[in-house]
C-alpha cells in the first residue's frame, strides 16, 4: 500500500512537471527525453547507492527495466514513448528510495533503542555493582566488629587462665612449704602429789598431748612433783 502511494504521488509530480512545460518554453522533444532518461539513471543510482537492491529489490528491478525500455525507444526515434518511460523509471526509483529510507530511519530508530537499552542496562549494573560494594563493605565491618569481639574475649579467656595459673600455683607453693615444714613433737607431762601426813601415798599420772597440760593446784600440804616428756614426731 505504501509502495503504491509512493509511485503514484511521484508519478503524477513527474507527469504535471513536464505537462506545463510550453512548446515554446521548453527544449525539443529529443532533449526533454534525454533529460528524462538522465534524470531516472540518476535516481537509480541514488536508491542503488542506498541498499534499494536489497531493501526494495522489485522496484529497483522494475525501474531498471523502465530505464532501459526508454533508453532503446529513444534510440529508435520514439521520443514519447522513451520520456513515458523515463518518468516511469523514475518513479519507480522515487518509491525505492523511499522504501530504502524507511528501512534506514527504522534501523537508526532500533539501534537508538537497542542504544538506550544498553544504556539503562549498565546503568543498572552499576547501581547493582554498587549495591553489592556497599553490601560487602556492610559484611567487612561485621566481620571487623566480630573479630574485635573475639580478640576481646581471647584476652579475657588468657587474664582468666593466668589467674588460674597463679592460684595453681599458689595452691601448690603452699603445699609445699606445708609438707616442708616438721611435725609438732609430742609432749607428756606427769604430775606426781605426795602427802608426807597421810599414810596413804597418792600419785596422780596425767598424760597430755599436742602441748597441752591441765593440773590441779595442790594442797598446801601435798607435795607435788611435775615431770615432762617430750617426744618428737
Amino acid at each position: 500500500m505504501l509502495r503504491k502511494t509512493i509511485f503514484v504521488s511521484l508519478l503524477a509530480s513527474s507527469a504535471m512537471t513536464l505537462a506545463i512545460a510550453s512548446p515554446s518554453m521548453a527544449a525539443s522533444k529529443s532533449d526533454r527525453a534525454r533529460e528524462a532518461i538522465a534524470a531516472a539513471e540518476a535516481k537509480i543510482h541514488t536508491a542503488e547507492s542506498l541498499g534499494a537492491a536489497t531493501e526494495a529489490p522489485r522496484d529497483t528491478a522494475e525501474a531498471r527495466a523502465a530505464l532501459a525500455s526508454a533508453k532503446e525507444d529513444f534510440a529508435s526515434g520514439d521520443r514519447g514513448p522513451a520520456i513515458q518511460m523515463a518518468i516511469r523509471a523514475s518513479s519507480l526509483a522515487d518509491v525505492a528510495i523511499g522504501i530504502s529510507q524507511q528501512h534506514k530511519d527504522a534501523a537508526v530508530a532500533l539501534a537508538r533503542e537497542a542504544q538506550r537499552a544498553s544504556v539503562d542496562s549498565a546503568r543498572d549494573q552499576v547501581a547493582a555493582a554498587q549495591g553489592q560494594a556497599v553490601a560487602a563493605q556492610q559484611r567487612a565491618v561485621s566481620a571487623q566488629q566480630q573479630a574485635a569481639e573475639a580478640n576481646a574475649r581471647a584476652q579475657t579467656a588468657e587474664q582468666s587462665a593466668a589467674a588460674s595459673a597463679a592460684d595453681a600455683a599458689a595452691a601448690r607453693n603452699a603445699a609445699a612449704l606445708a609438707a616442708a615444714q616438721p611435725p609438732a613433737p609430742q609432749v607428756e607431762t606427769t604430775v606426781t602429789t605426795e602427802q608426807p601426813v597421810s599414810t596413804h601415798h597418792r600419785s596422780t599420772r596425767t598424760k597430755v598431748i599436742h602441748r597441752t597440760t591441765t593440773s590441779t593446784a595442790p594442797a598446801p600440804s601435798e607435795q607435788v612433783t611435775t615431770t615432762t616428756k617430750v617426744t618428737p614426731q
